[in-house]
């Protein structure tokens, strides 16, 4: 399930490998640039992702490589889709687990859901995909998009 979801709604124009940001709101602000690029959100999504990431932090502690997965309401999204940042250097993101921790995040998932369920299935298709260690380092290490792409199985 997890390469069909995911290789359904990612897209591929903002798909960012090896990507430099000075911080967390810098990752949500290029992945939001490349979605709104694509018409698949309004210039709204930005703002209303870095608001709600201060509030419902969304980093996942998972070892060597943690996760973030910073999302909004769906009145900021035109037509669902998924930005993925992996980063060249990781930022701080507050830990879902716990707000005060911060986390030394590489991958970021950027999700621009229409529906809630769409995005309770989203989750869990990205929760099932890193809890494949391999899966995560392979999409680390990835310097392009086809092997970005092998690494989560689209």
């Amino acid at each position: 399930m997890t390469a069909s979801l995911l290789g359904a709604y990612l897209d591929r124009d903002a798909l960012l490998l090896d990507v430099e940001a000075g911080d967390a709101a810098d990752a949500i602000g290029l992945l939001a640039a490349r979605l709104e690029a694509s018409g698949r959100v309004r210039a709204t999504y930005r703002d209303a992702v870095i608001a709600r990431e201060a509030t419902m932090p969304t980093g996942l502690p998972l070892g060597a490589i943690n996760v973030a997965i910073p999302h909004t309401d769906v009145e900021h999204v035109i037509r669902p889709g998924v930005g993925l940042a992996v980063l060249r250097a990781p930022v701080q993101f507050a830990s879902m687990d716990d707000p005060d921790e911060r986390l030394d995040v590489r991958i970021v998932f950027a999700l621009a859901l229409t529906e809630k369920t769409a995005q309770i299935a989203m989750l869990q298709a990205i929760m099932e995909l890193i809890q494949d260690e391999e899966a995560l380092v392979r999409l680390a290490a990835a310097r392009d998009p086809a092997q970005a792409l092998a690494a989560i199985g689209c």
